[in-house]
């Protein structure tokens, strides 16, 4: 098993939509990025290439490639599930704190963990997204963005070790 830790912020922006968890919400600004700047699933992604120690969505997703412009996030988030599974793992479970002074996340919750799940391919209840402010603090605390934080544990696809990382003889890893 691997454990993966992801983190994401983007400003707010106008004339943007606010996508979070691969959710539009409702809200008078957008977080502004190259793609669609979704922070919940560019943490997420960042979490599973972590755990694969293979660095961040910037590495497989150029922010300056003309092929990421608009990028939905929730193909970055297939890639680095897909990827996984090439390397013998599966997203057991993840864990996502979302921290944004505005808009109210909680009536969206259950939609992100559903969309995070799908964009994962496991099941809903290896999902969780919890929502908290800043209260008040810093730029996310003046409402100028919204960050999120990330965690997964990849597991054996198929309940052997994968890749051969658990087979491995001590101090050859």
């Amino acid at each position: 098993m691997r454990i993966g830790f992801g983190y994401d912020v983007h400003r707010l922006a106008p004339g943007r939509p606010l996508v979070l968890g691969g959710v539009t919400i409702p809200y008078e600004r957008g977080l502004d990025g190259h793609s669609d700047a979704d922070v919940v699933l560019h943490a997420l992604a960042d979490a599973v290439y972590g755990a694969l120690g293979e660095g961040d969505i910037g590495v497989h997703f150029p922010p300056d490639a003309a092929w990421t412009k608009d990028l939905p996030s929730r193909e970055i988030v297939r890639a680095a599930a897909r990827r996984a599974a090439a390397r013998g793992y599966r997203v057991a479970n993840c864990d996502v704190t979302v921290v944004a002074e505005a808009p109210k996340l909680g009536p969206h919750v259950p939609a992100m963990r559903r969309a995070i799940a799908e964009a994962l391919g496991t099941l809903t209840e290896a999902v969780s997204v919890k929502a908290t402010t800043n209260e008040g603090l810093g730029a996310i605390g003046r409402g100028e963005g919204i960050a999120a934080f990330a965690v997964v544990l990849l597991v054996a696809a198929d309940g052997r070790p994968p890749g051969g990382d658990a087979a491995a003889p001590a101090g050859k890893a």
